[in-house]
């Protein structure tokens, strides 16, 4: 393969890769700076790629190493994530004066319901154990398939589909407990509440109900309302939607106010 035909095939899934990165960093200047370093590093190793596997394989695989140490040395964000940004948020009039103003002047500064059920999910996944995180994301929203994703993290098949079903199962236990939009009982309505704040004028139970997630919700199939809460995430590019400035000035919130809960509990 040349390198002006690397090039363009890298091009054509920068987006997917950063957007992978960035839901398992939940940090964009990590997302950026692995992206850059795996162009940098699948260059220099150009030569060994045999076509063995897809190229998005390959490139997944590089950025996957990239991150993970770093990730490692990491500790994982507690299940109860969003109640503790949301009362950092409540105390930090900069954050809604900053936010007020994204959504008042950005293209991308639109607040959505379904762009915060993907933004929700990013949070509460970093309290997953790394390699569940991983094959999660890999798997239900990049569409690898098992044997990908076992080339990816360098484990084998049996292992793949043993993380795959506790952190699926995980996370369905996670959000039947936690959200409002799927079980009545579910302790956090930030989505409603955010859309009162940033569309006063709009009827936020109408728009929750234009969402399949929350129409399916009253059937009690927890494995589809999960399914369904990944084809959101499939259809939203981060960087890109109507929503992305807005969601990821929130995310590096969470990230500041996480890193500083973590510092403090760990004293």
């Amino acid at each position: 393969m040349t390198i002006e035909l690397f090039t363009r095939e890298f091009e054509s899934i920068r987006a997917q890769l950063k957007s992978y990165l960035l839901r398992i960093t939940a940090s964009i200047a990590d997302a950026e700076d692995i992206v850059q370093d795996t162009y940098i590093k699948a260059l220099e190793k150009l030569n060994t790629f045999r076509g063995e596997s897809s190229l998005k394989t390959w490139l997944f695989t590089i950025a996957s190493n990239l991150a993970k140490d770093n990730l490692r040395a990491q500790k994982r964000w507690v299940e109860n994530v969003t109640d503790i940004t949301k009362q950092a948020a409540l105390s930090n009039r900069q954050f809604f004066e900053e936010a007020m103003n994204i959504r008042m002047t950005s293209p991308q500064g639109q607040f959505e319901v379904k762009e915060h059920i993907a933004f929700c999910f990013t949070c509460i996944s970093k309290s997953l154990p790394l390699e569940q995180q991983l094959c999660v994301f890999l798997k239900e929203v990049y569409d690898f398939k098992v044997s990908e994703i076992s080339t990816i993290l360098d484990t084998n098949e049996a292992m793949v589909k043993y993380y795959l079903h506790t952190g699926r199962s995980k996370m369905i236990s996670i959000f039947d407990g936690r959200c409002a939009l799927i079980n009545k009982e579910g302790v956090c309505h930030q989505c409603s509440e955010l859309n009162g704040i940033f569309n006063p004028k709009q009827n936020t139970q109408e728009e929750i109900m234009k969402i399949e997630l929350a129409k399916e919700a009253g059937k009690g199939n927890k494995e589809q309302l999960f399914d369904l809460r990944m084809a959101i995430l499939k259809e939203i590019d981060p960087f890109q939607s109507k929503a992305g400035e807005l969601q990821l000035h929130h995310l590096e919130h969470n990230r500041g106010v996480m890193d500083k809960y973590q510092e403090n509990t760990s004293a």
